[in-house]
């Protein structure tokens, strides 16, 4: 079994300001990254990851900071299960907190739907709360390098939330074209 090729990414900033340790920070959130330890990160390999990392490195040293980016491979099958557990356990957390939130969703259209609440501006509120939801997803499919099965428990909940929009908003239209004019 051939190993998995990792990016391995390490950054030193000055303390002072602390917005480009920041910026560090946040860019490998959204590329899926796991911190190792200050300033070391660790991503599967790709061209299109390896290019951000060197981007990421060039912004560094423009911020007066250090650093360096490698390709590597793990020694042993342990050190190997221990990153991919870390990539797993985050991508869990992340996915129950998206599962989290369309249960809430959905919970809040079945209670407009209770209480007869077949307004525009409620309507507008859960769309604009659907958006979110259908723009997270695919960002939390792009950090998921380790199929735990979870994406498709997202999509399908992602649907039923789309499902019950529609439903929703079917009923507003309706309520509107019955009203005397």
């Amino acid at each position: 079994m051939a190993k998995q090729e990792w990016i391995l990414f390490n950054s030193q900033l000055p303390a002072s300001p602390s917005s480009p340790r920041v910026m560090v920070w946040r860019r490998m959130r959204a590329a899926g990254a796991v911190s190792l330890q200050n300033g070391v990160w660790i991503l599967p390999y790709s061209l299109e990851r390896a290019a951000q990392a060197q981007e990421l490195l060039a912004y560094v040293k423009e911020q007066g900071g250090s650093g360096q980016v490698f390709v590597v491979n793990s020694l042993t099958e342990e050190v190997e299960a221990d990153v991919t557990d870390q990539f797993e356990t985050e991508r869990r957390e992340e996915y129950a907190e998206f599962l989290a939130h369309c249960r809430e969703f959905l919970a809040e259209l079945e209670r407009e739907t209770r209480e007869e609440k077949f307004t525009y501006g409620e309507m507008e509120e859960s769309e604009a709360n659907f958006d979110r939801l259908y723009k997270w997803l695919p960002k939390i499919q792009a950090r998921d390098f380790v199929d735990n099965g979870l994406a498709e428990t997202a999509v399908a909940q992602l649907q039923a939330c789309q499902q019950a929009l529609e439903n929703f908003t079917q009923v507003v239209y309706l309520r509107d074209e019955n009203q005397p004019g």
